[in-house]
């Protein structure tokens, strides 16, 4: 793993003994960039907005973890470099162009600094993942994936109604049950597969994480002005405690 000035391990565990059937990721934690690639040709201002982190997820993805008692695994680099929740195939892995702007560090990219991104960033961070859930599976430790994004208000001019939505394939009873629970809260508009849909192109690790293994497995997207101060990112991981604490009798969440 690189650990040379600017370049920070690729993935932080945090609660690595956390007891809660929940493991929790968050791949989209980080906006950092290392100064060899100054900021891939792009404005500082340009890394700051989304398209170079999801801005509060990390924060409500750690006060979760507390809250719940639950692993989480926290991405180290932006997803301007290698988006950790794209397929190895996926013409999105390495982004040439976000929302409306282009990356010029990322275009007419050759493949040994491909490979690079691949070896220092993407696959540390799902190697561990990998591994943490193969050794709960073969100890018969109960298992319940939920990973932590959020989005824009507006999204190339459109707006976005939604303040949360619950991304899933399979785990469709899970995810209704999870949107009943958030729907209950007067004023919170909560939708199943909005504003993203899972698939297997476009998503890694719903499918392969979660799916893949038999695990339920569920995206939680929360829309980024409700959560970009620590008081948001604090009401937003309570609520998200209250609605996933019944799925494992009561767990620890906060009244």
């Amino acid at each position: 793993m690189v650990t040379a000035a600017g370049w920070p391990p690729a993935v932080t565990l945090r609660n690595e003994g956390g007891r809660s059937p929940f493991v929790l990721l968050c791949e989209h934690a980080s906006r950092h960039i290392p100064v060899e690639y100054n900021n891939l040709g792009l404005p500082e201002a340009e890394v700051r907005r989304h398209i170079g982190w999801d801005i509060g997820a990390a924060e409500v993805a750690a006060r979760l973890s507390d809250l719940l008692d639950a692993p989480l695994f926290l991405a180290g680099y932006s997803r301007l470099l290698i988006d950790l929740n794209r397929p190895l195939h996926s013409a999105g892995l390495i982004p040439a162009r976000s929302e409306a702007t282009d990356i010029p560090g990322n275009l007419n990219l050759d493949p040994a600094e491909r490979k690079r991104r691949i070896e220092h960033i993407f696959a540390p961070f799902h190697d561990r993942v990998a591994a943490m859930l193969e050794h709960r599976l073969a100890r018969g430790v109960p298992t319940i994936l939920v990973t932590v994004h959020s989005f824009t208000p507006v999204y190339l001019g459109e707006a976005r109604p939604w303040h949360a939505g619950i991304l899933f394939d399979r785990s469709a009873a899970f995810a209704t049950r999870l949107i009943d629970r958030l729907s209950r809260e007067p004023g919170l508009v909560v939708a199943g597969n909005q504003p993203y849909r899972i698939t297997m192109d476009e998503d890694y690790a719903i499918p392969r994480h979660g799916q893949d293994r038999g695990l339920d497995a569920v995206l939680i997207e929360i829309r980024n002005d409700r959560i970009a101060t620590p008081e948001g990112a604090q009401q937003w991981a309570e609520r998200l405690a209250r609605a996933l604490a019944p799925e494992v009798g009561g767990g620890s969440a906060p009244p």
